[in-house]
C-alpha cells in the first residue's frame, strides 16, 4: 500500500510540475499571457507541496527518485499535449530512468 501511495504521489507531482512548466512555456513562448504564466507558477508551487507528502523523510532521495518520473512524464506529456513522437531511444531512456527511480525509492534497506 505504501508503494502504491508513493507512486500515486509521484504521478500527481509530475502532473503539477510538468503541467506548470508547460503553462509557463505556453504563456511566454506561445504568447498566451500572464494568466497562463500565473497558473503555471501556482501548479509548480503545488508540485512542491505534493512532494512533501511522500513518507520517506529524505528530501534528496525523494527528489532524485522523482527525476525518473519527471523524465518519463515529460515524454508522455509531450506526446499528449504537443503531438511529440518519441523514438526508441527516448523510450529506452525513460524506462532506464523509471528503473533508477524504483531502485532509489523502493530497494529494500535494512533500516
Amino acid at each position: 500500500m505504501l508503494v502504491t501511495r508513493s507512486v500515486a504521489l509521484f504521478v500527481v507531482a509530475a502532473l503539477f510540475e510538468i503541467g506548470g512548466a508547460w503553462l509557463v512555456w505556453q504563456g511566454i513562448r506561445e504568447h498566451k499571457g500572464w494568466i497562463w504564466i500565473g497558473a503555471g507558477v501556482i501548479a509548480l508551487g503545488l508540485y512542491g507541496v505534493v512532494a512533501t507528502l511522500q513518507s520517506d523523510d529524505n528530501f534528496g532521495r525523494i527528489l532524485a527518485a522523482y527525476g525518473g518520473v519527471f523524465v518519463a512524464g515529460s515524454i508522455a506529456w509531450g506526446m499528449v499535449a504537443d503531438g511529440y513522437r518519441p523514438d526508441r531511444y527516448d523510450v529506452i531512456g525513460a524506462l532506464v530512468c523509471l528503473l533508477g527511480m524504483a531502485v532509489i525509492m523502493y530497494a529494500p534497506r535494512g533500516n
